[in-house]
């Protein structure tokens, strides 16, 4: 019955099926380790964004190299700004609104420096490519608590002076012309004395995985049904094709029941004309 499954068609329709539902489980699992590391993302937030905040001495290590695990972990500093080396960087969009973020060294009383992101600020009005005002950190001595975040990536683009492209933390330390710790920067949580004016903090990241999971159970659903579609057409095709034959079987069965043909009837002879008529006439008289 299912023989035609074995032809060049339906091995093309199998083939066809079998290369979709791998393709909707190569999809399936891309979702997967999409959450997954967005599981991973959210699990460093509530674990790190509101603990404790350590001590640069406990945390020096992840300024020179920052172990995944430790982004946004809270960092104590205590020292002073170097006014002078800050940056505004580029293209800062924040809640859907274009803008900059104000990027600082921070010298410690150790001797160490590292890189404070002070927040965020909205474009300007005034000078096109420039924010109106850029609120002075608190001068002196402070005390300011960072959230550890890995440097950025370096891009292929320029930016006017006194602007970075991104938080490339090797690029901008060499614009500095001192030794800075490189591995990590710090995202400004609280700062003290606390300025009359500072940048927009920034929002906690979100904790929403998102529709990952959704999205990879309907990919591997997608996978699913294409091989109970070509399950439901192959049946189909056989159930047609077994009517046909009973049809097939049944016909010589309908003709053996009604019997032979009757014979047709002789066909009505028409009336002689009437030559016909005298011709016979004569014949019977002997002419």
């Amino acid at each position: 019955m299912y023989r035609f499954l074995f032809s060049s068609k339906w091995l093309g329709y199998l083939l066809l099926a079998a290369v979709f539902a791998a393709a909707c489980v190569f999809l399936g699992r891309w979702q997967m380790d999409r959450r997954a590391e967005t599981l991973a993302e959210i699990n460093r937030v509530t674990s790190n964004y509101s603990a404790e905040p350590l001590e640069f001495s406990a945390a020096k290590e992840q300024f020179v190299s920052l172990h995944p695990e430790r982004e946004w972990a809270q960092v104590r500093l205590q020292g002073s700004y170097d006014v002078a080396g800050q940056r505004i960087v580029r293209n800062r969009p924040l809640n859907g609104q274009p803008g900059y973020e104000v990027v600082v060294p921070f010298r410690l009383h150790s001797g160490e420096t590292v890189i404070v992101d002070r927040g965020w600020l909205p474009i300007g009005n005034n000078t096109a490519g420039h924010p109106d005002t850029i609120p002075a950190p608190p001068a002196g001595d402070v005390t300011a608590v960072v959230r550890l975040k890995p440097g950025e990536p370096a891009l292929d683009r320029s930016a006017p002076a006194g602007q970075l492209p991104s938080i490339d933390l090797p690029s901008y330390a060499a614009e500095l012309g001192y030794p800075v710790l490189t591995g990590a920067y710090g995202q400004l949580a609280s700062e003290d004395p606390a300025p009359a004016q500072m940048p927009a903090a920034f929002p906690k990241p979100s904790v929403n995985e998102g529709t990952h999971l959704s999205y990879s159970l309907q990919w591997f659903a997608f996978g699913v049904l294409m091989f109970v579609a070509f399950g439901y057409a192959a049946r189909q095709q056989a159930r047609n094709a077994a009517i046909d034959a009973e049809d097939d079987d049944t016909q010589p069965r309908y003709a053996a029941v009604q019997g032979p043909r009757a014979a047709p009837a002789p066909r009505k002879r028409k009336s002689p004309t009437s030559e016909e008529e005298e011709d016979a006439i004569l014949d019977r008289q002997g002419f």
